[in-house]
């Protein structure tokens, strides 16, 4: 009795892909285009990039001009010579501002600027220091309030001179007096420990 032969054809196995590797639509993978259009911080939106209508809108000149379509806003502004900007984006509508936008950047880069070169400096008396050592100090003070630095004056206490702090106070208000022209107090004169303060901001 002849057995017949059955021949079984394996069927070749699909590759699993793997989980971890990106998925990929229109030639890019997911994460390469969550990469390309993630928005980046490029400051307030100007002109053109303002797509949400109407706006509540603020004049060249810091006048209200309630709400206006963002198309007769642009076409303000061109008309102006100068740019819409979107100055408080997460307002419901947003408040958009015609300005000189370049002007606008310059002038906050500068106040940036300003802000992180100034410094605070010391200086410290006490209340028998003699009048030739105070005008030095005083003179020291003042060219740091010229180069736009703050100023902290200490008046130390040592022992019983504590006993004097009429003498302290009276070193003090000349130092205010003096430096008068120059700054204005942030933080008027008072004690802390044995120690009178003051903080003094340039002009």
């Amino acid at each position: 009795m002849k057995r017949s032969l059955v021949v079984r054809r394996s069927t070749p196995r699909r590759r699993a892909s793997s989980s971890l590797a990106p998925a990929r639509t229109g030639g890019l993978s997911i994460v390469d285009r969550q990469e390309r259009f993630t928005p980046q911080d490029r400051g307030p939106r100007i002109n053109e990039q303002i797509r949400i209508s109407p706006i509540r809108l603020i004049g060249p000149e810091g006048e209200q001009l309630g709400l206006v379509p963002t198309a007769q806003a642009l076409e303000k502004a061109r008309e102006a010579g100068l740019d819409l900007v979107e100055v408080a984006a997460n307002e419901r509508p947003p408040v958009c501002k015609i300005m000189d936008y370049g002007k606008f950047r310059y002038q906050q880069s500068k106040k940036v600027g300003k802000q992180t070169q100034q410094k605070r400096k010391e200086i410290r008396v006490s209340p028998v220091t003699g009048q030739h050592d105070l005008e030095v100090k005083i003179n020291q003070a003042r060219r740091f309030l010229e180069h736009h630095d703050k100023v902290f004056v200490t008046v130390r206490f040592r022992g019983r001179q504590i006993q004097h702090i009429e003498e302290g106070q009276r070193i003090m208000k000349e130092i205010v007096d003096k430096l008068a022209d120059l700054s204005k107090l942030e933080k008027s004169p008072g004690m802390e420990g044995k120690h009178l303060t003051a903080l003094f901001a340039p002009k």
